[in-house]
């Protein structure tokens, strides 16, 4: 959890349950500072989150959606988009990562039922929330979904159900019918995006991530604030930190190692940096995540992970 891997035009690999099957279910928790909050990414799955305790949020294209205990969001394909802890509890979810392409069983589908939510810039995310007639039916359904996870006929199934009720509240919104608006800043940032995650181990300036994206260091800052709400170097800082995170769980390197191949000048700054977004040292980190995996090892379920 909380290693996201890239392809070569930026988009996320979806480490899929089944490689014969382009689905990932997971019962899943967030809170803040963990690795796997606020890491933007974009992937053709279409993903669904369930919240089932607590609150969190998601940020889509830019956009953060609150969502509440019940709550489910539709992320459509292609969007950037991460999620958010809120408050300092725990909020507990069901994710749905899913290839649209299940659903395509014939041209005749696809024109009918996916072409006009996937294709449709208009739709970049469904919230369901309280007020929405369909919130129950979705929510029931996402429930279910982890007691199936490797069973691709069930899943199936429920996705078809899922996708008429995305294509109802879409009608309901009068989003099928309006003319589609693009989002002109959205390839740029994607591009960026990918330059830092290739580049990270480097040394990194405003003016070559301005580059990468073929637009001015001023509409570069616009952008990175609209999309994640910070500067590209902040962004660029916080993308190594979490690096420095998934080598302290997954490796025994030593800090000076992990300093150098995470691009930052020495190990006094990465330890400056890393508790600055952790909140811990690194090596305080490195020893709760070590205590977390044996305690998981060992079957003690009082255990709990460190933030």
């Amino acid at each position: 959890m909380g290693l996201i891997v890239k392809r070569d035009d930026g988009s996320e690999q979806v480490n899929y349950d089944d490689d014969s099957f382009p689905s990932y279910i997971y019962d899943g928790w967030i809170r803040p500072n963990v690795t796997w909050e606020k890491v933007p990414h974009f992937h053709e799955d279409i993903e669904l989150v369930t919240v089932k305790s607590g609150r969190m949020a998601y940020s889509v294209n830019g956009q953060i959606v609150v969502l509440n205990a019940g709550d489910t969001i539709f992320v459509n394909s292609n969007q950037i988009h991460y999620s958010i802890a809120l408050d300092d509890d725990t909020a507990t979810y069901v994710i749905f990562i899913v290839h649209p392409n299940v659903l395509n069983s014939s041209v005749a589908v696809e024109m009918q039922a996916l072409q006009p939510i996937l294709g449709n810039s208009n739709i970049s995310y469904l919230r369901f929330r309280y007020i929405n007639e369909n919130t129950k039916n979705i929510r029931d359904i996402m429930l279910t979904l982890p007691d199936v996870r490797r069973d691709p006929f069930q899943i199936t199934k429920k996705l078809f159900d899922i996708w008429e009720i995305i294509m109802t509240q879409s009608k309901s919104y009068g989003m099928l019918d309006d003319e589609a608006e693009t989002d002109v800043h959205s390839k740029s940032f994607k591009t960026m995006m990918y330059y830092i995650q290739k580049n990270y181990k480097s040394t990194i300036t405003l003016d070559d991530i301005a580059t990468s994206g073929n637009i001015s260091k001023s509409l570069c800052n616009k952008i990175f604030h609209k999309y994640v709400g910070d500067s590209p170097i902040n962004y660029l800082l916080n993308y190594r930190v979490r690096k420095v995170a998934e080598l302290l769980r997954t490796t025994t390197q030593p800090l000076s190692e992990i300093a150098t191949i995470t691009g930052f000048n020495g190990t006094s700054y990465m330890s400056e940096m890393f508790k600055k977004i952790f909140g811990v040292s690194p090596r305080e980190y490195r020893k709760a995540w070590a205590i977390q995996d044996t305690a998981e090892q060992t079957g003690d379920s009082t255990a709990t992970s460190s933030s």
